[in-house]
């Protein structure tokens, strides 16, 4: 069982876009029982709740559903817990990195960027303060990356049976 995080800044836009995205691909690909997919927050203040209207709405007429409910990273067990904790921007990475005091799981921790084929694209940007279009922008490059990062997945599992 392979197990991946998407981790944004308040987990409401980004990061459960991704989660909705990849578990899309995922269920398409036939691996559901072989992917598990969840998102968290580098801040608690919106824990508990659904994703923002905004990206549920866009995200709704590509066919992907987001019903996951915000949460805080929680480094003692999503360390632990996931094989690929992805970062939506370089803030997030920051963070991340940095609850890894002790370097343990740096090579868990990837940039989301990393597997967007556009290599002008260096992060997923905050959509929250925008329009329309920022939703929309972000919503093609996690579809983007999101193929990129089940193709390596995919790529690992054959490699590890």
């Amino acid at each position: 069982m392979v197990k991946v995080l998407f981790v944004c800044m308040g987990n409401i836009c980004r990061s459960p876009a991704a989660e909705g995205i990849f578990r899309k691909y995922v269920e398409n690909a036939n691996l559901g029982k072989q992917i598990t997919i969840d998102s968290a927050g580098t801040i608690d203040y919106h824990a508990g709740e659904l994703p923002d209207a905004r990206m549920r709405k866009h995200a709704l007429t590509r066919g992907y559903n987001l019903d996951s409910r915000a949460r805080q990273f929680n480094p003692k067990k999503d360390f632990i817990d996931f094989d690929y904790i992805i970062t939506m921007d370089n803030d997030n990475y920051s963070n991340i990195t940095n609850l890894d005091n002790k370097n343990q799981y740096n090579s868990k921790i990837l940039k989301m960027a990393d597997f967007i084929s556009d290599k002008n694209v260096r992060e997923v940007p905050d959509p929250y303060y925008g329009g329309s279009e920022g939703f929309e922008f972000v919503i093609n490059i996690l579809e983007d990356g999101s193929k990129n990062l089940l193709t390596k997945i995919k790529d690992d599992l054959e490699r590890n049976n």
